[in-house]
């Protein structure tokens, strides 16, 4: 009803329901969503959602697979379909941030030895570190490692999340 009033010029200011904020929105908004803070705890979780938003950004879409695959997103890129694993970097050593680039084959209790992802079933690994740097690797460079010093591939830095996360 709003729409089609204010659509015929008349006015709606005396509508029940709408909120007036002079500048400013009241106290109680802020103890709402607003007033959460990143934790650094959750970037793990946050990881898919970081990197989907990167592609969707780019012109990428992104799919997630329902089903358990070797990839957490499949990406509709200019060149065709690429698959992408991503992986989060939670651990900060002395040579800098360590991520783990490998699975464990499915087993019961998830304890089988890591293996590294096979080139064949990935194009891409995105990876986050806990700077919130966004990697974009090809899988040919990672080449049968498990683990990676991130300080060494900084020349796949594709960016940085931090505008998500402010007050982390």
């Amino acid at each position: 009803m709003r729409q089609r009033a204010e659509r015929l010029g008349l006015d709606t200011s005396h509508f029940a329901g709408q909120r007036r904020w002079a500048g400013r929105p009241p106290a109680a908004y802020k103890s709402g969503l607003s007033g959460l803070r990143p934790r650094s705890s959750k970037i793990r979780d946050a990881g898919t959602a970081i990197a989907a938003a990167w592609f969707l950004l780019r012109g990428c879409s992104p799919s997630i697979p329902i089903e358990p695959t070797h990839y957490d997103l499949l990406v509709s890129a200019p060149d065709g379909i690429k698959r992408i694993q991503v992986k989060t970097a939670t651990f900060n050593g002395k040579d800098g941030w360590v991520v783990q680039v490998a699975r464990r084959p499915y087993s019961a209790g998830n304890q089988a030895r890591l293996i590294p992802y096979d080139s064949k079933s990935l194009e891409f690994f995105f990876i986050l570190d806990g700077d919130l740097n966004m990697y974009l690797i090809p899988c040919e460079v990672i080449a049968g490692r498990v683990t990676l010093v991130l300080r060494c591939y900084t020349t796949y830095i594709v960016g940085n999340a931090a505008g998500l996360a402010r007050r982390l």
